[in-house]
């Protein structure tokens, strides 16, 4: 069964409505945005932060980390609430 499945359209009289699709369709563009956005969000701290890979983090990597990832985290909201507010 592929990710746009369901298990009620296997059988061929019942079909996945329009409504469901899109709800799950939105589910996975959700999903896949949030793992591209940690991916993203954890190679540029990384990049920024880290500057001698070891087997834990100092102080101030862990500092630069945390500070780095709120700030993406802030300016992730202020471009979604531009973006929506733009569009309506």
């Amino acid at each position: 069964m592929d990710s746009f499945s369901s298990p009620s359209s296997s059988s061929p009289s019942s079909q996945m409505s329009t409504e469901d699709f899109m709800d799950q369709l939105k589910v996975q563009l959700a999903q896949a945005y949030a793992e591209e956005f940690l991916e993203t969000v954890r190679g540029k701290c990384f990049d920024k932060c880290i500057t001698k890979p070891g087997s834990s983090l100092s102080g101030g990597e862990s500092s630069c980390i945390s500070r780095c990832v709120d700030r993406y985290i802030e300016a992730t909201g202020i471009i979604s609430r531009a973006l929506f507010n733009s569009q309506r």
